[in-house]
């Protein structure tokens, strides 16, 4: 029981939850995005991944200059049973649908050719 009970340990921690999210909405993101999505410092973000990562949850690869994260869930797992009802209890949560639409106004920012800078303080995508 030490595996399951380091499972729900890793989802005992809000920040963590909010990444969990950000990265059930979309397959990779960068950890400028993270940080800009929840308001956060690079160094939290990164402890917070680096927990996830040690946990299995998500895996990490450089691209250029940028490192991307994504889930680790292998399907039928305990792991993705949780992820998916982690899923539909967020789903309806106005923080978690406010988190979202960060996200996709980041996104979207990112994409504009000639957005400035604050909106995108990083060209990763």
């Amino acid at each position: 029981m030490k595996a399951e009970a380091r499972l729900f340990k890793s989802l005992a921690d809000e920040t963590r939850l909010k990444i969990l999210w950000l990265l059930m909405t979309k397959d990779k993101l960068c950890v400028c995005d993270i940080m800009e999505v929840l308001g956060t410092t690079q160094s939290k973000a990164s402890r917070h991944l680096r927990y996830l990562y040690h946990l299995g949850w998500v895996t990490d690869y450089r691209e250029g200059v940028w490192m991307k994260y994504q889930l680790n869930v292998t399907p039928g797992s305990p792991k993705e049973k949780q992820l998916k009802l982690l899923a539909d209890i967020l789903s309806s949560s106005p923080e978690a649908i406010v988190l979202r639409r960060r996200l996709e106004e980041r996104l979207a920012a990112k994409d504009q050719p000639d957005a400035p800078e604050s909106a995108a303080a990083c060209r990763c995508s």
